[in-house]
């Protein structure tokens, strides 16, 4: 077969769909490193960043910033094609706050000022961003949130603290949602600060997970002093931001990328431990294969929306709760057939294929973040079947 040609950036977006699927396959065989493929655990700055450079060099790094920013200005359909295809190689998630979140962020509401200094830190590395938005109290309500911006003379003094905020140890910036008015309704009195983790007065400490790691983190300001033109857009009005950065998130968490790796797993599971044949397990898998074709054939429709310009409503919930549950009900059947091995941290007998207590344990908390699944079976209740709150 010949070879696949790698077009410059600039034409990607222009490629139709399986060819663009083609090419992504083609870019990863050439550039991705080997010796990262299907990470048992979330990489750290330290062992991601070759990628992440590699990313940077070739221009790839940024699929859904505009071409004039330094980005791919990839079409939805295409991020997600490319998501998909990342999944399938087991690709490692890099340090990507910078990238997905706070970058479209700074692009839509940002000064040009801070496009100009923001965005190209974020295309070298030279910034490693962290999300600073959950509190132990404001979660699911992260309205509640109580971390508070006070303003004196040119800055803001911060006080307050975040949770479960991933990778902060290896962060040199952070995105906050502050309270900048207690007055106001909980939604409102919320902006939207950048703030130098280097800052006298912040405190992180890592929370080690079930599975011995170090993902996420607390992160305490203590009289933190930040600079007025760090807040980005209007004050008082992040609340809006915040909304616009989650814009596409439930369809990316509800892609049948991570049931389907899943599930592929739990076959070479099932044929290393023999029981492909026992009629018990066919029915187990034939059940969560008929699921993830169910999940699949649903996604396909959230994603012909998005080929037709359309706008995805409420009912895209569904898509998150379907697939975080289908992933927990496969690393159930997995840890099931798994004997002791289903113990172990690591994956068995050194086989990252084959990382079954690992992905029971990155499974679980799949249904709480992106919103948890009881507050997306709110929304739908709500705002698709329009029953009472």
């Amino acid at each position: 077969m010949d070879a696949i040609r790698i077009p410059p950036p600039a034409e990607l977006d222009g490629l139709d769909d399986e060819h663009f699927r083609q090419v992504v396959r083609a870019f990863l065989h050439a550039h991705y490193p080997e010796h990262l493929r299907n990470p048992p655990k979330r990489l750290h700055w330290s062992e991601n960043k070759e990628w992440y450079h590699i990313l940077a060099r070739e221009g790839w790094l940024c699929p859904g910033w505009p071409r004039e920013h330094g980005g791919l200005g990839l079409s939805p359909v295409k991020q997600i094609i490319l998501s998909e295809e990342y999944e399938r190689h087991g690709v490692a998630r890099t340090n990507d706050h910078g990238i997905v979140m706070l970058g479209p962020l700074v692009i839509q509401f940002g000064t040009e000022a801070q496009k100009r200094h923001f965005l190209p830190k974020i295309l070298t590395g030279e910034h490693v961003w962290c999300q600073g938005y959950s509190e132990p109290n404001a979660g699911s309500d992260l309205a509640a949130l109580r971390t508070e911006a006070v303003p004196d003379g040119d800055h803001y003094v911060v006080n307050g603290q975040k949770i479960w905020t991933t990778l902060a140890m290896d962060a040199n910036w952070i995105f906050l949602l502050v309270r900048t008015d207690r007055e106001a309704k909980k939604q409102e009195g919320i902006s939207f600060l950048l703030v130098d983790m280097a800052t006298p007065g912040i405190t992180v400490r890592p929370i080690i997970n079930l599975e011995m790691h170090d993902e996420f983190c607390e992160v305490f300001f203590d009289n933190v002093r930040v600079p007025r033109e760090n807040l980005v857009g209007q004050l008082n009005r992040g609340w809006d931001m915040a909304k616009a950065l989650l814009g596409f998130e439930r369809i990316f968490i509800g892609a049948p990328r991570q049931s389907a790796y899943a599930l592929s797993r739990l076959k070479l599971l099932a044929e290393r431990m023999g029981v492909s044949d026992d009629p018990a397990f066919r029915d187990s898998y034939a059940r969560l294969r008929l699921e993830l074709e169910d999940l699949k054939a649903l996604f396909g429709t959230h994603v012909a929306k998005l080929r037709r310009g359309e706008s995805l409503g409420p009912d895209v919930s569904m898509l998150k709760v379907i697939q975080t549950e289908l992933f927990q009900k496969i690393t159930d059947t997995m840890l099931d057939i798994g004997g002791e091995n289903g113990g172990l941290l690591e994956p068995m007998e050194g086989n990252r294929d084959l990382n079954i207590g690992g992905l029971y344990i990155q499974a679980r908390p799949a249904t709480i973040y992106g919103g948890s699944n009881e507050i997306q079976r709110n929304i739908l209740s709500k705002n698709v079947l329009g029953l009472p709150g």
